[in-house]
């Protein structure tokens, strides 16, 4: 992975408790240290509580980087939104990162490409580092258009922001086929879809292109790490199901640690 530091992020989506937030956090106090970045993205009304939880533990946590996340925000700074969350009220509440474009959004909620080019916008004027999430359809790969679509979802980013917007964010790539199924991507398909999205960034900025992490999101687990993290383009996970198992986390963690 070069020089970049590996991001292991936990969605944990519709999922969790304040209680999985207690029980991750005692798991990183029992591995002495962790060089991987670690993202925790709990439904939004658990940010309070982890971010308690954080300040408590700090002071045994001095060995881990550990960041606080959202899976989701409104591309309007304020206002008569009902049921929308603000990417000032993600600040106030610890906040770092924040998911953008998930495929559960875009197929689910109708999020266009142009929105969550918004999205990523929005993210950054607020201060939040977007985690910007691209990737195909079982269709689109089977009719061999996964870098048609993929090129697509970047130049919807790409058209309104330009290149240097990604030089403060990350990508990460999630092949819908590969999500909540249990399947995963090979780590060679992985590799050859990390390595295109590295290329395209790079034909415009050598300097973001080779800077830049992206993340493998489409069932992650402990026993499919090593294989994905040490590949030269996949720079961490961005995890859904093993984020719920407070031991398979931190497994996955100090994995992508020993694969820096």
């Amino acid at each position: 992975m070069a020089t970049r530091r590996p991001v292991i992020a936990a969605n944990w989506k519709m999922a969790g408790s304040q209680q999985l937030g207690e029980e991750v956090l005692e798991k990183f106090k029992l591995l002495p240290s962790s060089s991987a970045e670690v993202v925790i993205c709990p439904p939004s009304v658990y940010l309070d509580s982890l971010q308690q939880q954080l300040s408590k533990h700090s002071s045994e946590l001095v060995n881990h980087r550990i960041s606080l996340g959202a899976q989701n925000m409104s591309h309007q700074e304020f206002g008569a939104y009902t049921g929308e969350t603000s990417g000032a009220m993600l600040k106030e509440f610890g906040c770092s990162y924040v998911i953008i474009g998930h495929s559960e959004r875009r197929r689910m909620y109708g999020e266009s490409s142009d929105i969550v080019a918004d999205k990523f916008i929005m993210a950054q004027k607020m201060g939040l580092t977007p985690i910007l999430c691209v990737g195909e359809s079982l269709a689109a790969r089977e009719a061999n258009r996964t870098f048609e679509v993929l090129n697509g979802e970047l130049n919807a980013v790409l058209d309104k922001v330009g290149i240097m917007a990604f030089d403060n964010a990350l990508i990460a790539y999630e092949p819908l086929w590969a999500i909540g199924t249990g399947k995963s991507a090979t780590p060679e398909q992985a590799q050859e879809v990390h390595a295109f999205i590295r290329q395209r960034l790079t034909e415009i900025s050598p300097f973001v292109g080779e800077k830049i992490r992206i993340l493998y999101g489409g069932s992650v687990k402990p026993s499919n790490a090593a294989d994905l993290f040490t590949r030269p383009d996949v720079d961490g996970g961005l995890v859904g199901g093993a984020s719920l198992n407070a031991s398979d986390f931190v497994n996955l963690c100090r994995i992508a640690s020993e694969s820096e």
